[in-house]
């Protein structure tokens, strides 16, 4: 098949290389020019996606996978059209913006040829598939939806920094506008994957078809926003076990130990592309789940929740020299989307601190670039807040804080043997 993936970043680059490793044609067509070079000389754009740069050396050098800003390029005489765009939400009313689906959507569109299948894999609202996508693709293209083309929502379900490994572990959900639909995109995905056993499931692991496009959209927000209501109620575990002198993470361990509770952990924020942003498209059709809108909530209060902490032991901040450990949203990855790096820099400040912020992954310029003050390790300094559990902060001591009087770890990530003799703060562990 020639398949065409629009959006060649951090998922829709491994996925046009699975479907290439599979003996497909492949073609990314991407806005960032930069990109689409590095890409075309077979160089890894981004760290941190185990086997991305030896199948990008592989297959762009043999012809398998290329990439281009065009999409007359790209899209006319696709077998198949892979969506992977980003879908913004707007910080203050929670709606999502389609800004840039909506580019990509006409831009395609615009060149989409008979007998196409075009599945969209970026997470959406329930019903967007059917009631926006359609309607604008036949509109621009001309073409309808059902006899010309196919349109489907097969939800992303993977992790960046382990693409390869999810896309085999986990079904791939299929939803359609019809059977022939179903038809198409059951045919296209088994031609492109490679799934694992897992006797553990209650049908064969696969794709699995939802039986609707609503369904499958609504399967990929429930999944995500569990998550962050399940986060949500082990902070507010957390933060009353502070209260009350308790070690809630052996009240989470006991709660686990059998089959009916699945219990996340606490932390100073949960951050990046899914998680907290998920609830909110979830929201913008379903207004009134007020357990979702509340978990949400009470997850962004936490990263000021640890700075009411420094405060309660350091008392006044006004001067204090504080460095936050870690940029990214999450350890290992280098992004920072929704990081909880910005709003406890922000809260420090607030109260008078001197912040500065240090990340492995990261330049001085980089943090710069966020408006970040770096620190460099060794720096005389009376607070370190450990923001990002990346493996080189998991071996930090006092001696590579010279001053330090206290560490706040926001994920129990450190061993407090390493910390004899600095007060260290762990939300959860009773204050």
């Amino acid at each position: 098949m020639k398949i065409a993936v629009v959006a060649t970043g951090k998922i829709g680059l491994p996925l046009a290389t699975q479907y290439a490793s599979m003996g497909h044609e492949v073609v990314g067509v991407d806005v960032n020019a930069t990109l689409v070079d590095l890409i075309n000389q077979g160089v890894e754009p981004f760290p941190g996606e185990t086997g991305l740069a030896e199948k990008l050396a592989e297959q762009v050098p043999a012809g398998k996978l290329r990439a281009t800003t065009d999409y007359a390029d790209a899209i006319p005489g696709a077998d198949a059209v892979v969506i992977v765009v980003p879908l913004l939400v707007d910080e203050e009313t929670w709606q999502p913006d389609f800004k840039w689906m909506d580019a990509a959507t006409r831009s395609l569109a615009e060149h989409l040829t008979p007998g196409t299948l075009v599945s969209y894999e970026t997470t959406l609202p329930v019903g967007t598939t059917r009631n926006r996508w359609k309607p604008m693709i036949e509109e621009v293209s001309s073409l309808t939806e059902g006899e010309d083309f196919h349109l489907v929502f097969s939800p992303e379900r993977v992790l960046t920094g382990r693409v390869y490994e999810d896309l085999r572990k986990y079904p791939k959900l299929v939803g359609a506008l019809n059977e022939a639909g179903t038809r198409k995109a059951i045919e296209f995905y088994e031609a492109v994957l490679e799934f694992d056993e897992r006797p553990d499931l209650p049908r064969p692991n696969g794709v699995w078809d939802m039986g609707t496009a609503e369904a499958s959209e609504m399967a990929k927000l429930a999944e995500t926003t569990y998550r962050d209501v399940n986060i949500g109620l082990a902070n507010q575990y957390a933060r009353y076990a502070d209260e009350a002198g308790i070690d809630v993470y052996r009240v989470i361990e006991a709660c686990n130990s059998q089959p009916f509770s699945h219990i996340h952990r606490p932390g100073i924020a949960v951050g990046g592309h899914c998680i907290p942003v998920y609830p909110r498209l979830y929201l913008s059709t379903d207004p009134d789940a007020d357990i979702v809108r509340t978990a949400r909530n009470y997850n962004s209060t936490m990263p000021a929740y640890v700075v009411d902490r420094v405060e309660q032991m350091m008392g006044d901040l006004t001067d204090q020299r504080v460095v936050v450990l870690g940029a990214a949203y999450r350890g290992g990855v280098k992004e920072t989307a929704v990081s909880g790096v910005f709003p406890t820099v922000e809260e420090l400040t607030k109260r008078g601190a001197v912040v500065t912020v240090h990340d492995p992954l990261f330049s001085d310029a980089e943090l710069a670039a966020f408006g970040f003050a770096a620190h460099t390790m060794g720096d005389a300094v009376d607070v370190a807040i450990l923001q990002a559990d990346h493996r080189e902060y998991l071996e930090v001591s006092p001696a590579d804080f010279p001053g330090i009087k206290l560490f706040a770890d926001g994920r129990n990530a450190t061993d407090p043997a390493r910390w004899s003799g600095v007060p260290r703060i762990v939300i959860g562990l009773g204050a």
